[in-house]
């Protein structure tokens, strides 16, 4: 808004200053065509900086102002200057709405570095679900381990997570998610929201992580609607992991605390949404949903319930703890898939959550090797 308001400003300075002198130097343009160049604006490549795109299309439209405001009357270049406006208004937004190359490196994708064969074809596999809680150095090689001998959620097929750090001090920088990966033979991917406006820090927000011993494909990195607290971001992962031939979407979501019910069911929204896009048999959208209240988690179960998702764990089942306090804010939803056996593994304590793991086999055809 400043921007147009300024443009505006310098166009209506523009026509009060024209002189004899500019009018001979521009008496010989071709008025045409420079307003067809500014009209071609939107469709210039973009720089991936507002700025930058910015300065480019004002050099045409103050070439196409000076033409008009110089060779043409008040009456007639008032509607041009509206049109001009309303152009560099477009390309501002365009400029604004493209993906960053920061926020591209936001997600991260990575194979099975030290994986000595393919993981085979199965019909029925586990599935883990753990808020970690940024667990780095001795903890996280020790919940490693967990993850590989751990007689509940140890030898899992698909493990969604949150609170991942990638570059952030409190964890040594340490990239969690590849070195999982790579301590696992897995695949993984990884996603972080961006960094609040006005925050200098050049540390990444934490962020979600999808690891399997199966190929993982189109990454999809969602940042949730509704900032929270000093305008916050959250983020959700989508992946396809590839069992045999097989596809299953798999979705991790890490959703705002401090923020009303409704908004909170609007961020759900937003990873069924691309859910639908993909149009899969199977699916599991899984992670920290910070269900607080009751409230919350009435609506969240009546959200999935309808949308055909089914969980193997009961609403007034804790998945968090602190003290005394109780409370269920992980969940584990299953579609296209029948959950066997399951549990939520309370003698892991790295984190204050709980992780929940459940054993599923694939409800409408047998994985193909």
């Amino acid at each position: 808004m400043f921007v147009l308001i300024s443009v505006s400003l310098w166009l209506i300075s523009a026509f009060v200053r024209r002189s004899k002198v500019a009018k001979t130097a521009w008496r010989g343009h071709n008025l045409d065509a420079l307003l067809r160049k500014a009209f071609q604006l939107p469709a210039l490549k973009l720089d991936h900086s507002p700025a930058k795109d910015f300065s480019s299309a004002s050099d045409y439209l103050k070439d196409c102002l000076q033409m008009l405001v110089l060779r043409q009357s008040f009456t007639r270049i008032l509607p041009a200057l509206l049109i001009l406006i309303l152009v560099l208004s477009q390309i501002i937004s365009l400029a604004a709405d493209v993906p960053t190359a920061t926020d591209a490196k936001l997600l991260e994708t990575g194979g099975a570095a030290k994986s000595g064969s393919k993981a085979a074809a199965t019909i029925e596999f586990k599935i883990v679900q753990y808020n970690i809680r940024w667990r780095g150095g001795e903890d996280l090689r020790e919940l490693i381990k967990v993850f590989k001998n751990d007689e509940e959620i140890g030898g899992a097929a698909v493990i969604g997570l949150q609170e991942v750090d990638r570059n952030k001090k409190r964890t040594g920088n340490t990239n969690t998610a590849r070195l999982m990966a790579e301590e696992l033979g897995m695949h993984y991917a990884w996603a972080a929201p961006p960094k609040a406006k006005g925050k200098e820090s050049e540390e990444e927000e934490t962020g979600v992580a999808i690891l399997s011993p199966f190929p993982i494909t189109d990454a999809q990195r969602i940042v949730l609607p509704h900032p929270g607290p000093g305008g916050r971001r959250r983020v959700a992962l989508g992946a396809t992991v590839h069992i045999g031939q097989n596809k299953l979407r798999v979705y991790s979501i890490h959703a705002e605390t401090r923020t009303t019910n409704e908004k909170r069911l609007e961020q759900f929204k937003a990873v069924l949404d691309d859910l639908h896009a993909h149009q899969p048999k199977h699916a599991v959208v899984l992670g920290d949903f910070n269900t607080i209240t009751g409230k919350d988690v009435k609506a969240t179960s009546s959200l999935f319930t309808e949308k055909g998702f089914e969980t193997p764990f009961p609403n007034d089942k804790a998945t968090w703890k602190t003290f005394i306090l109780k409370l269920k804010l992980d969940w584990l939803w299953l579609r296209g898939l029948e959950a066997g056996k399951y549990g939520i593994d309370k003698k892991i304590g790295f984190s204050d959550h709980w992780p929940l793991w459940t054993v599923v086999k694939l409800k409408d055809e047998s994985a193909k090797k």
